[in-house]
């Protein structure tokens, strides 16, 4: 069986070792477009309709076409009917703005699902958490508010700072990262949604403009409401981290990694201090 699946918006199955994309595409050429990834666990696309919610929301900031849900889904169900339901996938939902020689007018969008294993360094980070240090991303955390235009709550193809800030903080021997405002807010991670553990209680910062709003994270809210948990957003500092029963870093791929280092520094994690692992699994179930 195949390890990686290609489908384009018509629902066609491409070669995935083959050329795709045109050398012209606006993806390649500038990063303009969005995208979303998705967990493919027991034959499943999982929180789908929460990801196809925020990319439609992301393709309206971005002045793109919004692509019907049920297109989409049509597309993943190709891709993840291929896929051996004992393995967990990675399924990417691409969109850009198309091929820059085309005159704008007449400009279509391109659209595909790329299908592709689990990475091994993710289960690693699932099983035995991380370590992070933060990062200074430089501006107020309510700028995407007042600056639309930086785009700062849609998931866009320019993913370099992102990645840059996650090759830094392996440079300095950590894993991952944890973004700070220019006052030392705490933001969130370059690919994930921070949440703290203070007892009975999950919090995390405040999702707005500047703070991608994480569909793990609202899946485990959602969860941990009904079992009796609270629940709540509010502003997050340094302190608040090295205070916390236990900090977590959430995604749809990692699912929930605990931070067991921040800065060179081993973080508190006391007896009988929550798990988020067992409810991220019972969330997505």
């Amino acid at each position: 069986m195949p390890t990686s699946f290609l489908v384009s918006l018509d629902g066609q199955a491409h070669d995935p070792s083959a050329a795709f994309l045109h050398v012209d595409d606006l993806a390649a050429l500038r990063g303009d477009g969005v995208f979303e990834t998705v967990l493919v666990r027991g034959g499943t696309a999982l929180k789908l309709d929460l990801h196809l919610e925020r990319l439609a929301g992301s393709a309206r900031r971005m002045g793109l076409p919004v692509v019907p849900s049920e297109t989409w889904a049509a597309a993943v169900a190709v891709a993840v009917g291929q896929w051996d339901p004992a393995r967990e996938g990675v399924l990417r939902l691409v969109l850009s703005r198309g091929r820059e020689s085309v005159p704008a007018e007449q400009r279509q969008p391109t659209g595909f699902v790329y299908l592709s294993p689990v990475p091994e360094a993710t289960f690693a980070k699932r099983a035995h958490g991380v370590s992070a240090v933060t990062l200074e991303r430089g501006f107020p955390a309510d700028l995407g508010a007042r600056a639309p235009w930086l785009l700062l709550g849609a998931k866009t193809l320019s993913y370099a700072v992102n990645m840059a800030a996650l090759r830094y903080a392996a440079e300095r021997g950590a894993a991952e990262a944890i973004f700070l405002d220019a006052a030392g807010q705490v933001l969130e991670g370059p690919t994930t949604t921070v949440v703290l553990t203070k007892g009975n209680k999950l919090v995390t910062p405040v999702p707005d403009d500047g703070i991608l709003h994480g569909t793990t994270m609202r899946a485990l809210f959602r969860h941990a409401e009904k079992i009796g948990l609270e629940c709540v957003a509010e502003p997050l500092t340094q302190e608040d981290l090295r205070a916390a029963d236990g900090v977590w870093l959430t995604a749809s791929i990692t699912l929930a990694s605990r931070v067991r280092v921040l800065d060179g520094e081993p973080l508190r994690h006391p007896d009988g201090a929550l798990d988020l692992r067992p409810l991220v699994d019972a969330a997505l179930a």
